[in-house]
C-alpha cells in the first residue's frame, strides 16, 4: 500500500518543528516516518526512545525520526523498505528551501507510486510583517500549499491572526488556513484516513479534535459516473476543507481511482486494484461545523452513482 507524504514547510522560525514534534508526540497509533533537517531540536522524550541506528530513532510509540542527510530520494527509498513499514511520512523542509523544488523531486514516478505527496502544510509565524509576504520565497512557500498553519499566536498580540489572514487572502492563495496553537492541528485534515479502511455510513459526524471541524463520510456499493462526481464537487467545493476516497466508475471499471481535495484544487490518481468485500466507493469529508449538512452531502453524493 502506498505511504502518504505530508511535506511541512516555512521560514525560519515559523515553528514547523514544533509541529512535526506534536504529529510524533501524538501519533495516536499510526508509524510516522518524520525526516528532519536537524534532530537536535526534534523534542524526543528519553522514556519513548525504542533504538537508534543508521541515522534513525526509532519510538517506543511505533515512530521514527530520521536525519535528511544527501539526497531526498535515496532517503524516502529507504525508509520505504524498512520493516514495519510507515504508514505515513512527514518531511520537514529547511526554511530557506524553495518547496516547489522538493515537490518536483516527490514527482519521481518511482516514488510517487510508492510514496505519493498527499499534503503540503505551511506552517506561517502569525506575527510576521504581512509585507514580508511580498518576498519570493514567503510566496513560494505559500502558493504550493493545500493548507496554511498559523502559529505562536500567543505570541503575535490582538488581531495578528486576521490579519495574516486577510494578506494571505490578498495574495490569491487558495489553501485552507487554520491555526496551530502550540504545533496543534486536527489530525484528520493532514492525514484523512478513508485509504486506511472501509468507511461506514454513520448517523452524525466524527469529530477531530479541534471542534472547528467535522468530519462526514459517505459509501456506494455501486461505481460512479465520472461527469456527476465532478458536478458534486464542484458544488460541494466552497463548503470544504479537505475530502479523500477511493472509488470505481463505470467510466473504468474494476480499478480504482484516489480522489484528492485540498487548498481548493482537485484531484484523481489511479489506485491499487479493490480489495473484496469493500464499498465501491468511500469518501470523507471534512468541513468547518454546521457548513455541511449529512442530508445535503448525501443528497448530492447519492447523485453520483451509476444506475443499475
Amino acid at each position: 500500500m502506498p505511504v502518504p507524504i505530508l511535506l511541512v514547510t516555512g521560514f525560519l522560525g515559523a515553528g514547523k518543528t514544533t509541529v512535526v514534534n506534536h504529529l510524533l508526540a501524538h501519533a495516536d497509533g499510526r508509524r510516522i516516518a518524520a525526516v528532519v533537517n536537524d534532530f537536535g531540536a526534534i523534542n524526543i522524550d528519553a522514556e519513548l526512545i525504542a533504538g537508534a541506528s543508521d541515522g534513525v530513532v526509532s519510538l517506543a510509540n511505533g515512530c521514527i525520526c530520521c536525519s535528511l542527510e544527501g539526497d531526498l530520494i535515496r532517503t524516502l527509498s529507504t525508509l520505504l523498505r524498512r520493516d514495519p513499514k510507515p504508514e505515513y511520512i512527514v518531511i520537514e523542509t529547511s526554511g530557506v528551501a524553495d518547496p516547489g523544488d522538493i515537490v518536483r523531486n516527490l514527482m519521481d514516478p518511482v516514488i510517487l507510486r510508492e510514496a505519493p505527496l498527499e499534503t503540503v502544510l505551511c506552517v506561517m509565524d502569525a506575527a510576521t510583517p504581512t509585507a514580508a509576504l511580498d518576498d519570493a520565497l514567503q510566496r513560494s512557500q505559500l502558493r504550493v500549499a493545500d493548507i496554511v498553519a498559523l502559529s505562536k499566536l500567543d505570541l503575535a498580540g490582538e488581531g495578528a491572526g486576521v490579519r495574516m489572514r486577510e494578506a494571505i487572502r490578498a495574495q490569491r492563495v487558495p489553501a485552507l488556513v487554520v491555526d496551530a496553537k502550540h504545533g496543534e492541528i486536527p489530525s484528520a485534515l493532514l492525514f484523512p484516513a478513508s485509504d486506511r479502511a472501509a468507511v461506514s455510513r454513520e448517523p452524525g459526524p466524527k469529530r477531530p479534535a479541534e471542534e472547528r471541524f467535522e468530519t462526514l463520510s459517505w459509501t456506494s456499493d455501486r461505481p460512479l459516473s465520472l461527469p456527476r462526481l465532478q458536478q458534486a464537487i464542484g458544488k460541494l467545493a466552497p463548503k470544504l476543507a479537505r475530502a479523500k476516497g477511493l472509488f470505481e466508475t463505470v467510466e473504468q471499471p474494476g480499478r480504482q481511482m484516489v480522489f484528492q481535495f485540498a487548498g481548493g484544487r482537485a484531484t484523481l490518481a489511479p489506485g491499487d486494484a479493490p480489495a473484496p468485500g469493500v464499498p465501491r466507493a468511500r469518501i470523507v469529508f471534512i468541513a468547518e461545523l454546521g457548513v455541511l449538512s449529512k442530508t445535503e452531502l448525501d443528497a448530492l453524493m447519492d447523485g453520483c452513482v451509476a444506475s443499475p
